[in-house]
């Protein structure tokens, strides 16, 4: 296997096998979500501010629910991932929610054979880049994409987080970018038990690696912040230490666990 060609094919049919399982889960709470539910956290709300009337291109969308929700704030907003499954979802709840937003199956790095217009901002969150195997590819889309003076928002899961085994009981992985990392995963992150057995790869990336990639492709970092919680509760021996924000209980608060990133992109 060649992972840098296979990544593609190997990872949008596990992505398709846990559409239907995410669209059931309480990790998505579709119900409420429908009602009017931001899918969105503190951390990226604070990171966005007021977004009406901006165009937003959300890459790594899944099934749109991040999509809508910045559309439900005023945003006009285009999705994109890998998934057909989970884009077909996402048009279903654009759909369902009066939300006007687009979105587009592609892999991010073929997105210049689909769409041709810039956004005001960038935005991407939570278990992205680790699907990706060059992030120099990577942030040459999102250059691509922004306007003059336009934003880069980013939050994403801490690269430290991903050095561990499942039960955070040890180092497993590097912390720097190496080689694929090639699995067979069991289960989904919203029901572990789900009868989904497929491979997967991913790479691990360091954090000078992301803001070089950005830096060298026209953007210029205007924060970054790192959080010892994670909004969501998809990893293994959790605590939650308050409302939708959980630690790996025996670790405590002593690693971070997500950080975030904004970044313009240069006028010239």
């Amino acid at each position: 296997m060649n992972p840098e060609k296979d990544y593609q094919k190997v990872n949008k049919n596990l992505w398709n096998k846990k559409v239907d399982y995410h669209m059931k889960s309480d990790f998505y709470d579709v119900q409420n979500f429908l009602k009017g539910k931001s899918s969105l956290n503190n951390i990226e709300l604070d990171l966005l501010g007021n977004i009406s009337g901006k165009s937003i291109l959300h890459l790594q969308c899944h099934f749109g629910q991040d999509s809508i929700s910045l559309g439900r704030l005023g945003a006009k907003v285009t999705g994109v991932d890998l998934s057909d499954k989970a884009i077909d979802q996402a048009k279903k709840l654009a759909n369902k929610t009066n939300i006007d937003a687009e979105f587009i199956c592609c892999d991010i790095y073929d997105l210049p054979k689909h769409l041709d217009k810039v956004f005001d901002i960038v935005f991407t969150s939570y278990g992205t880049i680790g699907w990706l195997p060059n992030l120099d590819k990577w942030a040459k889309i999102i250059s691509k994409y922004l306007k003059p003076d336009g934003k880069f928002i980013f939050a994403e899961f801490h690269p430290v987080v991903w050095m561990f085994d499942y039960d955070f009981e040890k180092i497993q992985y590097r912390y720097f970018t190496s080689d694929a990392i090639i699995e067979t995963e069991t289960g989904t992150y919203t029901d572990r038990d789900a009868p989904i057995k497929s491979e997967s790869i991913t790479w691990n990336h360091g954090i000078g690696e992301v803001l070089n990639s950005l830096i060298s492709n026209k953007l210029e970092i205007n924060s970054l912040n790192e959080y010892d919680y994670s909004p969501y509760n998809c990893f293994n021996k959790t605590l939650e230490i308050s409302e939708n924000k959980f630690r790996i209980k025996h670790l405590e608060n002593k690693i971070p666990m997500v950080y975030s990133v904004v970044a313009t992109k240069k006028a010239n």
